[in-house]
C-alpha cells in the first residue's frame, strides 16, 4: 500500500468514528479510544475517489461503541465531510450512555452517518432500542429513523419498508418507559413485579 493511500485509510478509518455519534449522551471516552476494523475479505482504498470500502462480517469497534455490517463504506467529498454507510441484515450498532448503565442498540438494513450534518439515518426495517442495563427501557420502530445528534432529536417514518412479521402494517411503534427514578418509574416496576409473580 503506498503513503498516499494507506493515509486516506487512516482518515477512512477516522471517519468510521463518526458513526459513533449515536442517540442520548454517548461516552465520552469513546471518542479519545482506539478504533479497530475486522473484516473477512480485503479493503479496497480508492484514492481518485476517496471510498474506502471494507467487506465480509465487518467488525468496528471503538472504546464502548461496536458495528456489525456485511459492508460499509466511506466516502470523503471535496469540503472533507465524510458520509459512511454500513450494510447488512441487518447492520448493528451499540453503544454505552455516559455516566449510567444504559446502553443505545439500533438496527436497520442500512445505517447512514453524514458527518457534516451529524445525523444517524437508519433505513429500511429501523429499530433503536435503549437499555437500562439488560431492560428494554424505550423503543422506536420505523421505516426510517434519523437521529439528529446536536439536537439531541428523533425523527420516526413508518411505510411498506418497515414491515415486518411482528408490526405487518409498517406503522411506527415508539415505546416509553417512565424516566428511572421517578414515582411513576417505581410504580411501573412494582406492577411489573406483581405480574411477574402471579405467572409463577
Amino acid at each position: 500500500m503506498t503513503s498516499s493511500s494507506y493515509k486516506l485509510l487512516l482518515g477512512s478509518l477516522t471517519a468510521l468514528s463518526l458513526l459513533a455519534a449515536v442517540p442520548a449522551s454517548a461516552e465520552r471516552a469513546d471518542r479519545f479510544a482506539k478504533m479497530q476494523v475486522e473484516a473477512d475479505q480485503p479493503s479496497k482504498v480508492d484514492i481518485q475517489k476517496r471510498i474506502v470500502t471494507f467487506n465480509g462480517n465487518v467488525v468496528v469497534t471503538k472504546g464502548t461503541m461496536s458495528i456489525h455490517a456485511a459492508r460499509i463504506e466511506v466516502r470523503e467529498n471535496a469540503e472533507g465531510y465524510q458520509t459512511a454507510v454500513a450494510t447488512g441484515s441487518p447492520a448493528r450498532f451499540r453503544q454505552k450512555r455516559d455516566g449510567v448503565n444504559e446502553w443505545i442498540e439500533g438496527e436497520a438494513l442500512t445505517l447512514t452517518y453524514d458527518s457534516k450534518t451529524d445525523t444517524l439515518r437508519l433505513t429500511d426495517q429501523a429499530k433503536v432500542r435503549r437499555l437500562r442495563g439488560t431492560e428494554l427501557a424505550d423503543q422506536a420502530i420505523g421505516a426510517v429513523i434519523v437521529y439528529d445528534n446536536g439536537a439531541e432529536v428523533f425523527t420516526v417514518s413508518g411505510g411498506a419498508k418497515s414491515a415486518t412479521p411482528e408490526n405487518p402494517t409498517g406503522r411506527v411503534i415508539v415505546e416509553l418507559a417512565p424516566r428511572s427514578g421517578t414515582p411513576a418509574a417505581a410504580e411501573a416496576a412494582s406492577q411489573a413485579a406483581s405480574a411477574s409473580g402471579s405467572t409463577r
